[in-house]
Order: structure tokens, then sequence, then C-alpha cells
């Protein structure tokens, strides 16, 4: 099935992204440091439904994002680059949350490489890989979930 290649493409790039960085904080602390060393529990990306915009950001956007949207998710440690605080998006935009652009970003990425390429979310190609309906649905309630958190 094309979603489980695509989810295994997305989790080996994940899982090498992961391997990497806690290489590079193992070296550069050096042996007292390995004590401290965070560890990201890999586990497969599993299948939302695309109707459940809350169980789609808890599988795939909280672990870098948070549950709040707070950018203060279990992964963060191991970014490039923190993630944005998804829940001033409105108001940092007027007031009024910018479907728009959220919309934009989950199909076209970020340009930002804290993700180690342009491919925002990582688990992209996953999304583009389905028919052109059910991404739609996919970043509609993706997006109506996160308009739900926005601070006012």
């Amino acid at each position: 099935m094309l979603f489980t290649r695509f989810a295994g493409i997305a989790i080996t790039g994940m899982l090498l992204a992961v391997s990497s960085g806690i290489a590079l904080i193992g070296q550069a602390g050096g042996a007292s440091q390995e004590k401290n060393e965070k560890i990201l529990k890999k586990e497969a990306i599993p299948y939302s439904e695309p109707g459940s915009g809350g169980q789609m950001w808890k599988d795939y956007c909280a672990a870098c994002h948070g549950m709040s949207g707070a950018g203060d998710g279990p992964a963060v440690e191991i970014l490039k680059a923190p993630p944005a605080d998804l829940s001033l998006m409105a108001k940092r935009n007027n007031g009024k949350f910018p479907e728009d652009h959220f919309a934009s970003v989950l199909q076209f990425g970020t340009g930002s490489h804290a993700h180690g390429t342009s491919d925002m979310p990582i688990w992209g190609p996953l999304f583009r890989s389905q028919n052109k309906d059910l991404v739609g649905l996919r970043i509609h309630n993706l997006s109506k979930f996160v308009e739900s958190f926005q601070q006012k």
C-alpha cells in the first residue's frame, strides 16, 4: 500500500535525523554529557483518521509543537531550531487565524531547515501521497484544530 511505503520512508528519515542529532550531542558533551543524554522513543507513525484534527495533531505534530502548540514537545531537544509557537498564530495576525498560510506550510513546507529539509511537516510526503480530496480534508481538519487553541 502506498501509505505504508511512504510511512516507512518518513519513519526512516526521522530515525536517521534523530540518530544523527543524538550522536552529535554525545560527541559535543563528552562523557559527563552522556549520562544526561535524552533518548527519543522511536515509534511507527500511526494512521490517523482524516476526520479528527485533534488525533492528527497528537499523532503528527505534538512531538515537536507540544499538545498546546507552544513548541514544547518532547522532541524539541533534538531539533536544529525550536518549533514555532503555533498558539500565537492568530495573535500575530491581528487576531485572525491565518488558515491559508497554515495550509500552505502543510502542503509546501516552511522554507526553514529546522526539520532537516524543507519538508514541513516531516510527514509531508505521507500526506502528499494521498489523493487530493483526502489531503484537503486532513489539512482543513488539522487547521480547525490548531485554530481552536489560539491565544487571544
